[in-house]
């Protein structure tokens, strides 16, 4: 990117842990032969980027450019680069992965063992709430967004549609099970589309937003919704199952007590898939839950489906743009973040524009 060597571009920074400001920053070059550059044709605010405002992501790094989720045009590739060609529209990954090492090998990508492996991009590196942002390991980060798919229709597919589909994918969903998600926020909307995709009987969305139930209802993410302000989803789940508890339970909420309703409402020998990212430690009262033989699936996303994930949206079958409720420009970051951050206006996703 010679013609862009000397060029400025405006980016989201996190300062230091309650500050993020947007700065005048350089546009970044090739650093290693297996980097792209791409142009940011739009990125999302994500919760993520709030949990690092508030300190509480301990590797992110003060001063880097904030943002993992985003979908633009490849400006730039490194000499070992190969597949991909100037030009083309691509969604970027969540991960950094080399694709090589024991766990990438297995599909592990979260925990790709490079220094700049895993959740890099707008943690420990500058991210993508930016004109321009580098992608390191291009030929494993970067998908190219099939014909007929817009920016708004592929924006989530790196990192929340990536963390539904992962989530959805490990919990053993089988044909007639009855699958409670806890939290009906972004992610939590797009592992219910996810869990579709498997042909269980039920879906039940557990939140105490009636705005997000509503929505997950209408939208066909979920059958049931259930407040727990107004009802005990423990009961629910039962009555729905013939007194057993649901068959599966993902956990996307992070709040205070939802680990613990995640393992209350599932039934004996049930998979509880925990795919929130918590602020606190949760306690484990295995005395309480002792017989119940639960099985527990953690962790952050293996965000290696993309291609897969692209070619259902291209065919219909997944669906996110209703999530999208405000649009900004980029230069409105702040104003942006301040709505998402007070959960105002209904909010659910926002993107930016640079």
């Amino acid at each position: 990117m010679n013609d862009t060597a000397q060029k400025q571009m405006k980016a989201v920074v996190y300062q230091k842990p309650g500050i993020f400001a947007l700065e005048t920053r350089p546009v970044p070059q090739i650093e290693a032969p297996t980097d792209a550059i791409v142009r940011v044709t739009l990125t999302s605010i994500c919760s993520s980027d709030i949990h690092i405002k508030h300190g509480s992501v301990p590797k992110a790094r003060p001063g880097i450019i904030v943002g993992h989720e985003m979908v633009g045009e490849i400006a730039a590739l490194g000499r070992e680069v190969h597949g991909f060609s100037v030009g083309d529209r691509v969604t970027v990954n969540v991960e950094t992965f080399c694709g090589e090492c024991f766990f990438c090998q297995r599909g592990f990508v979260n925990n790709c063992t490079d220094p700049n492996g895993g959740w890099a991009l707008g943690c420990r590196i500058d991210g993508g709430q930016a004109a321009y942002v580098r992608v390191p390991y291009a030929m494993n980060g970067l998908n190219r967004i099939p014909d007929g798919v817009s920016d708004e229709q592929a924006i989530f597919t790196g990192d929340i549609l990536a963390t539904g589909f992962w989530g959805a994918r490990i919990s053993d969903i089988r044909p007639k099970d009855t699958v409670a998600v806890i939290g009906a926020g972004p992610t939590g909307l797009c592992t219910m589309l996810c869990c579709r995709l498997y042909h269980p009987a039920r879906i039940v969305a557990i939140d105490t937003d009636e705005f997000r139930l509503n929505l997950a209802k209408k939208e066909g993410m979920a059958d049931i919704t259930v407040n727990p302000q107004k009802e005990n989803p423990e009961d629910i789940l039962k009555s729905l199952t013939d007194g057993r508890g649901a068959d599966v339970v993902l956990e996307v909420a992070g709040g205070r007590d939802t680990f613990q309703t995640a393992w209350k409402i599932a039934r004996p020998n049930a998979v509880v898939c925990v795919v929130a990212l918590y602020e606190e430690a949760q306690p484990l009262p295995l005395p309480d839950m002792y017989g119940k033989n639960l099985t527990f699936k953690t962790g952050g996303v293996d965000g290696c489906h993309c291609d897969e994930i692209l070619k259902l949206i291209a065919e219909g079958k997944l669906d996110t743009t209703s999530l999208i409720t405000h649009r900004y420009p980029l230069a409105k970051a702040m104003e942006a973040y301040e709505l998402f951050e007070q959960k105002n206006d209904h909010v659910i996703k926002v993107v930016l524009k640079p």
